[in-house]
């Protein structure tokens, strides 16, 4: 949370009005002070008169006063917005707010002032009458790039604005200005004014759909959550997703192992994975990475518990091919409700929206096993991977917190020899499971070893790792090869320690 708090009335301790958004409630610790000013900014299409009518449909809601002023939307462009959003404007007051009809008069001639000049202050006066009329909760005029066009310098504009703000001071009511950010020079008088100040923003990437993000400017008197939140404009309007905040999510959970069922792979690990920690699969492309995953997502539902599978790279379709090849209870596990897959699109899905996701399944559908496949995928969600890392940072310490086990598959670039990875998130996990192919007697191979365990002891040996219809089996410790992990195995012993080729690898 934003640490620093102004505002010569901070003590009064001001009654909150809620912005209509429960996610920019949230980021704001409760909503807005009422009786103030506020000023919404953004490009046009990011998203100001959808966020605005949310604010007056929900003092409608709460049987609130409200009105609409409008100097740049029409009547009917509004409604249109309402219906599209499946909205009922019964109730909000609009204003369809237009020039006086003198100003557009081409036979009558002012000789004395400006004609914006005049329509300005009859602008101002217009907007006092209306005001006085019915006498509002909560107001929003769109936009002050009217005003500002009709005032004609940054002086009169000033002062313009600031009557406006006294004029409502004397009155019960709470004011959103819009500001579409028309002016060529950013305009950080209304930042000085305003009570408090929220930008929208919309970014065009490269590929996929665009981005829109939020971030609190200034909120006087109100501690508020900074930097940026990802939203979307949805049908129903705006869904902010705030960004998360490992430190304010603490929950009490029983510790313990949380079984792979594989009785040899949870020997190997010293007794499995605990609760409240993450798993890192690493390895190349087909080496059985998915698959040891959804080992772990169905053998949480065999003991009745919740597991979420977010997958990036591979449909639905086959990851249940691979299943019934193998011989794992994927039908059951979906049956029974316990298990809940979503496939994820990283051109579609901001980070944010991801990580409002990950929080649904644990805190809504009460996943204890969280699995991430994978994190190539969600790597090209994100623009920069040094944010990755961040982000990655608080949603594992969130789920570390809430005692979920979480399981993050990685492919490596390669499949023998020296391989590389798109990125190092070993220092973040708690456990990593390496996985690699090695050749023996003209045949492919697999082999898997526990590279690192923070929670406990666990053993160094490797182990063959083999893909069959009957599931998934490791063999005992290759204590007579040398150089599986370095792509150059070298036999130095009898095929004992090899498991035996009774059935073929998948």
């Amino acid at each position: 949370m934003n640490d620093s708090i102004g505002g010569d009335d901070i003590d009064l301790d001001p009654p909150r009005v809620s912005t209509g958004s429960a996610g920019l409630d949230d980021i704001l610790g409760g909503g807005l002070d009422a009786n103030r000013m506020y000023l919404y900014e953004g490009r046009p299409g990011s998203g100001k008169t959808t966020i605005a009518l949310q604010f007056l449909l929900e003092g409608v809601r709460r049987g609130e006063r409200v009105l609409y002023i409008t100097l740049s939307e029409t009547r009917r462009e509004l409604q249109l917005v309402a219906k599209r959003h499946k909205w009922s404007l019964t109730g909000l007051d609009i204003f369809e707010l237009v020039p006086p009809e003198t100003t557009l008069d081409p036979e009558l001639e002012l000789t004395v002032l400006h004609p914006a000049e005049l329509e300005l202050n009859e602008t101002t006066k217009l907007i006092f009458d209306k005001v006085n009329e019915i006498n509002p909760a909560r107001i929003v005029i769109d936009s002050l790039s009217e005003l500002r066009l009709l005032a004609q310098s940054p002086l009169r504009y000033r002062r313009q604005v600031l009557a406006l703000k006294h004029f409502f001071t004397s009155r019960a009511c709470t004011v959103i200005l819009l500001d579409d950010l028309s002016a060529q020079e950013h305009d950080v008088q209304l930042h000085s004014i305003s009570h408090g100040v929220v930008m929208l923003e919309q970014l065009a990437l490269d590929y996929g759909a665009e981005r829109r993000r939020l971030r609190v400017v200034k909120m006087r008197g109100i501690r508020f959550r900074g930097g940026y939140h990802d939203f979307t404009i949805q049908t129903g309007g705006l869904e902010i997703y705030p960004r998360l905040v490992a430190n304010e999510h603490h929950a009490a959970f029983e510790k313990g192992f949380a079984a792979s069922g594989i009785a040899e792979l949870d020997q190997l690990l010293g007794g499995g994975l605990e609760r409240g920690t993450n798993a890192l699969v690493i390895g190349a492309a087909g080496v059985g990475k998915s698959s040891l995953a959804i080992t772990y997502a169905i053998s949480a539902t065999q003991r009745g518990e919740t597991s979420a599978y977010f997958a990036f790279d591979e449909g639905r379709g086959t990851l249940e091919a691979r299943c019934e090849t193998l011989g794992l209870a994927l039908p059951e596990a979906m049956q029974s409700g316990l298990l809940h897959y979503q496939q994820i699109d990283p051109a579609e899905l901001s980070p944010g929206e991801f990580s409002a996701l990950v929080r649904h399944s644990v805190e809504v559908d009460g996943a204890r096993v969280v699995v991430i496949d994978s994190l190539n995928g969600y790597l090209n969600a994100m623009p920069d991977e040094r944010f990755l890392i961040l982000q990655m940072h608080e949603l594992l310490s969130y789920l570390a917190q809430q005692g979920v086990l979480t399981i993050l598959v990685l492919a490596q670039h390669g499949l023998v020899g020296p391989m590389e990875t798109p990125l190092d998130l070993s220092y973040l996990s708690d456990a990593v499971l390496m996985l690699r192919y090695f050749e023996y007697g003209g045949t492919v191979r697999r082999a898997l070893s526990v590279v690192k365990k923070r929670s406990g002891n666990h053993e160094h040996t490797i182990r063959e790792y083999r893909l069959s219809h009957e599931g998934i089996t490791l063999g005992p410790p290759l204590t007579n090869f040398s150089g599986i992990f370095a792509g150059t195995p070298q036999y130095i012993g009898d095929a004992r320690p090899l498991m035996a080729a009774d059935g073929a690898d998948l």
